[in-house]
């Protein structure tokens, strides 16, 4: 499992979702306090490749041993990739959740939502207010 932490490269969801943006394409995976709470992932739903995406709405679904659980889009856009290693190995979302766990690559419908999105500082806040 890895250590509790929130990158400075990402902007965050409220849902505890991430996107990586460069450019008009942005990486989403869950955050590490999401993976945390659900536990030891052991499925992964993954979204049809090329589907649309929408900012706020579920794409995809991951099972742990505690519960299934909607996955967010922090961006609205057009699925380019999906990461395949977690349909055999889930398990990769709770040991890498911001690198190898990575979820879906998009490209932006509309890059402008990104200014939604909370940088680590005012996430680290967000969780510690719902605490």
């Amino acid at each position: 499992m890895a250590a509790e932490n929130y990158p400075d490269d990402v902007r965050y969801h409220r849902e505890h979702d991430w996107a990586r943006i460069d450019g008009d394409e942005a990486t989403f995976g869950i955050t590490w306090f999401a993976q945390d709470a659900l536990g030891e992932l052991v499925h992964f739903e993954p979204p049809e490749q090329a589907a649309t995406v929408t900012r706020d709405q579920a794409y995809a679904e991951v099972e742990s041993v505690k519960a299934v659980s909607d996955v967010v889009a922090p961006l609205s856009g057009e699925i380019l990739e999906i990461n395949q290693t977690l349909v055999d190995a889930p398990e990769t979302v709770n040991a890498d959740p911001y690198g190898d766990g990575w979820i879906v690559r998009v490209r932006l419908s509309d890059p402008g939502e990104a200014d939604a999105l909370m940088d680590a500082q005012a996430y680290t806040r967000y969780l510690a207010e719902q605490a």
